[in-house]
């Protein structure tokens, strides 16, 4: 793969020019990406055009409202927290000092963003500015149009302490949870000032500036035409910070840091070459790849890491620390993909998790592990189905008992109430003793103290995550040897039934002496987020939520055509209200075919499912019209709350021709793949390729396959096969055949009992 690039023509390049239809020569993976995907949200919250490189800690972009927001405030140093806001300000500026604030609002205009690189015009001031990241470093580079006055930067804290040293500026701001973030920074021009401004004049007597918007200004003096600044940051320490910056960036040249980063990401992205596929289709599956890079992230620091879990600061012992993950977001396919294509850093994090769970004074697995610490938002323990995942698929290089007690104490020890990091109480009592989390009875008010007090209980979806968790505590438990704790926990891996209507065939909230919630609508019943019953998504998304047995669902559903047909009357069945009402209840239940939902992380394997009926030519028609109509080259083409890879790794997977329906279990299920070949560079060396055959955009049916050059007529293959290395060859064709992969013996397996269970 060549990587030869001039990176003077993209300082030049318009937004306009991500949407060109042309093919470019030598065209690399990175040049496909377009951060500004998704930018203007279709609901809730947007995706960002993230300037960072792969899982670093420093991750940076524009701060204003939303993307259609007229002006910047500021510019940007250190995002901490995913979608959050930057730690730190700074403000280049010209003019009357007076007239000037710690954090500046900026028109704004000719601005360009790519992974490893930034610049936008401050149209106010004809300020021109250029920004390129390292992993715990940046660099800044200001040229400024008018020499005929002094050139300023404001550099501010919005709650912390700054220092300086008549040329250099560090500091801290304050995160929360006695977790501080430091910085370290300096300019190559010599400023002839550094201190507050009283009345447009800097006042240089304090060396300290601190408390809520601390602030510097650097004066320097008139025919600045430019203004070349470097930091580092640290969770450690200001000097932490130094010495990173030290590491990273040795001078200021930005093009070099800018090049480097380039070169970096064409290395991460390459991992997965495609072939064939429209100059859109290749934007959307490269874009998606860097939004799984987002998080987590590693905070090791020169082999050390501060801990918000247990407020210290730890050896990483060469397992580097990483943080800022929504496992509940991200173990369905993220931590998948990162399984095939970046073992060792999956590894990390797996090992980040533990270290997590005993480091706090509980030991429980975390849930919402952030720079802060662990958030415990949403709902259920899916760090578990991270860990076997990982072991099923092969991996040993984490402590897998130490793993299974900090899952088992997560999910037994305390509550299973979402959005609380409270004891197990009076609920998850009734759980143990009867396999479901009870609903309240309508107009029952709450009352149990775990309940979080703007949460609700969310009982289905609590009953069928936990499920799901118990059986990969169970499958942990088998793998361990402990077979009494493993029968148990398969056992009441079953425990779905309880709350499946036989009448209706959904699941359906229960109340605490066993009756069904009476009268009760699937599309509307239980509240703000159906979070009276569900969470985020309706009784229709719920109703397919059992990933480890799907063999077993299909039987619940009346068996194969009735499954079909359920499925089908999902995406057929229409919103029922008017949007404005709909979705004033379901803020994230976007993405809407019918009842379908493909904004939000619990509908991504649906499209699946139609191979455990014996009918994949239908999922095949689903992922991708799916695929076509709701991730798109353009500002809204990302249909729900992303996530940092949440939504995107479910695009990587689908365009590649294959998903993770059930983690924890090593095998895929097939799609339809996009391209007319895709070369997946495995983290073992090896190399797995997909080769379509009679290949146009048009042809999403599989007419037959080989693996390997054999005949395979399943609609799934293991994950040992995959990483084995090989090819994989399908015959693709305008119209269906139905005829493929239909058999019994075709079918994707399920979890089942067996007689040691």
């Amino acid at each position: 793969m060549k990587k030869h690039f001039l990176i003077a023509l993209f300082y030049l390049l318009p937004l306009s020019s991500f949407s060109a239809q042309t093919e470019v020569e030598d065209k690399t993976p990175v040049d496909y990406v377009n951060p500004y995907i998704g930018n203007i949200s279709h609901l809730l919250v947007p995706t960002y055009p993230t300037v960072h490189l792969p899982n670093s800690m420093l991750r940076v972009y524009p701060q204003r409202e939303s993307f259609t927001g007229n002006t910047i405030d500021g510019l940007p140093v250190i995002v901490t927290s995913h979608r959050g806001r930057s730690a730190f300000g700074l403000s280049p500026y010209q003019g009357d000092l007076s007239k000037a604030s710690s954090s500046i609002h900026y028109g704004y205009d000719n601005e360009v963003s790519k992974p490893y690189y930034y610049s936008v015009d401050l149209d106010d001031y004809d300020i021109h500015v250029q920004y390129a990241p390292s992993h715990q470093s940046a660099i800044y580079h200001f040229n400024f149009a008018h020499t005929e006055e002094p050139a300023y930067l404001i550099f501010n804290t919005s709650d912390g302490q700054l220092e300086t040293d008549g040329k250099t500026i560090q500091g801290f701001q304050n995160l929360g949870n006695n977790t501080r973030v430091y910085i370290y920074l300096e300019t190559e021009q010599s400023p002839v000032k550094v201190g507050v401004n009283q009345d447009g004049c800097i006042q240089t007597d304090n060396r300290v500036t601190e408390g809520h918007h601390a602030y510097f200004v650097l004066q320097y003096p008139k025919e600045t035409k430019s203004i070349s600044l470097r930091y580092g940051v640290s969770f450690i320490s200001t000097e932490q910070a130094q010495r990173n910056l030290r590491r990273e960036i040795r001078d200021y040249d930005l093009k070099k840091v800018a090049d480097r980063g380039r070169s970096i990401w064409n290395q991460t992205l390459g991992k997965i070459e495609v072939e064939g596929g429209t100059v859109d289709q290749k934007t959307v599956f490269y874009t998606s790849l860097y939004r799984t890079y987002e998080r987590m992230v590693c905070i090791s620091e020169d082999g050390k890491y501060f801990s918000a879990y247990d407020g210290k600061i730890h050896k990483d012992d060469g397992t580097p620390f990483y943080v800022d993950d929504w496992i509940w977001d991200t173990y369905r396919a993220t931590h998948p993909l990162r399984l095939i294509i970046d073992a060792k850093k999956e590894s990390d994090m797996i090992n980040s998790f533990i270290r997590m769970a005993y480091q706090m004074q509980t030991h429980w697995m975390p849930t919402f592990p952030e720079i802060t610490g662990d958030s415990r938002r949403m709902n259920c323990n899916h760090g578990v189905a991270t860990i076997l995942d990982a072991y099923n698929k092969g991996m040993r290089s984490f402590d897998l008992n130490k793993a299974y007690e900090a899952c088992k104490a997560a999910i037994t020890q305390k509550t299973l109430a979402p959005w609380s990091a409270k004891p197990a109480g009076v609920l998850d009592h009734f759980y143990k003793g009867h396999g479901y989390f009870p609903a309240l009875a309508p107009g029952e008010k709450e009352t149990v103290p775990e309940v979080h007090s703007w949460e609700r209980r969310q009982p289905v979806a609590v009953t069928l995550g936990t499920v799901y968790d118990e059986w990969c505590l169970g499958n942990i438990a088998n793998a361990l040897g402990y077979k009494d704790e493993a029968d148990y926990f398969l056992k009441r891996s079953l425990n779905y039934h309880k709350i499946f209507n036989e009448k209706t065939r959904f699941f359906h909230p229960k109340d605490s002496l066993g009756n069904f919630i009476q009268p009760f609508d699937y599309r509307y019943s239980s509240g703000i987020g159906a979070r009276d019953a569900y969470d985020e998504n309706n009784g229709w998304v719920y109703r397919w939520d059992v990933p480890h047995n799907i063999g077993d669902l299909v039987q619940m559903l009346g068996g194969k055509k009735p499954f079909v047909a359920e499925l089908e009357r999902m995406f057929s069945t229409p919103l029922g209200k008017g949007r404005p009402d709909f979705y004033h209840q379901f803020g994230d239940h976007t993405g809407n075919v019918g009842q379908f939902s493909m904004g939000n992380e619990p509908a991504m394997h649906i499209p699946y499912l139609y191979n455990y009926a014996g009918e994949p030519w239908r999922t095949q028609k689903r992922v991708r019209g799916l695929l076509k109509e709701w991730f798109r080259n353009d500002l809204m083409g990302i249909p729900g709350d992303e996530d940092g890879g949440g939504l995107t790794s479910f695009v990587v997977f689908s365009m590649m021709g294959f998903y993770p329906v059930t983690p924890g279990m090593p095998m895929y299920v097939i799609g339809s793949p996009v391209f007319k070949s895709v070369t997946i560079h495995l983290s073992n060396g090896k190399v797995f390729r997909i080769i379509c055959h009679n290949y146009s955009p048009d042809n999403k049916y599989i007419q037959s396959a080989k693996l390997n050059g054999k005949i395979w007529n399943k609609s799934w293959f293991t994950h040992e096969c995959l990483m084995k290395g090989g090819q994989l060859d399908f015959v693709m064709g305008k119209h269906p055949n139905k005829s493929w992969a239909i058999d019994d013996n075709a079918i994707p397996p399920s979890f089942k009992m067996n007689a040691s269970h």
